[in-house]
């Protein structure tokens, strides 16, 4: 049973790993920045174009609405409520949030691609050791050529 914790414990702390979870945390925060840029900067600029019109508040009601419901006729409110709705507006929002992360993560790696172009090519700092078998052939050329 040690060796398995011990094992496990070289798998966790291997650096493949941790850096995948650090991939994964930033992509997170990533993600609510994008996120917040669409909702909160890029799509009521789009809003505005398109004369004031809210993506959000494209909606189909599927189902019935509850009896005695007063509510407002709301993605959000109706979505609280329980109502089934088919919401093309905010997959548009979700849809051009993903075109606004694929670009931005295109940009990223297109620019990280031209570092790595244009980054010198790194020069060895010392030779690498002769093996040991080299060694001696060359002993034993050496020898015959005395012979």
């Amino acid at each position: 049973m040690n060796a398995f914790f011990r094992e496990f414990r070289e798998f966790a702390v291997k650096g493949s790993v941790v850096d995948l979870a650090v991939g994964i945390i930033i992509g997170a925060a990533f993600g609510k920045i994008v996120d917040s840029l669409v909702k909160d900067l890029v799509m009521p600029i789009i809003s505005r174009f398109l004369g004031g019109l809210d993506f959000t508040n494209w909606f189909f009601v599927l189902g019935k609405i509850p009896d005695g419901y007063n509510g407002p006729m709301t993605y959000e409110a109706l979505n609280k409520a329980g109502v089934p709705l088919f919401a093309y507006g905010n997959f548009i929002t979700i849809l051009i949030n993903f075109v606004i992360l694929a670009f931005i993560i295109f940009l990223m790696v297109r620019q990280v691609n031209r570092l790595k172009r244009s980054a010198p090519a790194e020069e060895p700092s010392a030779e690498a050791p002769t093996p040991e078998e080299v060694l001696l052939l060359r002993e034993i050329r050496d020898s015959l050529k005395k012979s």
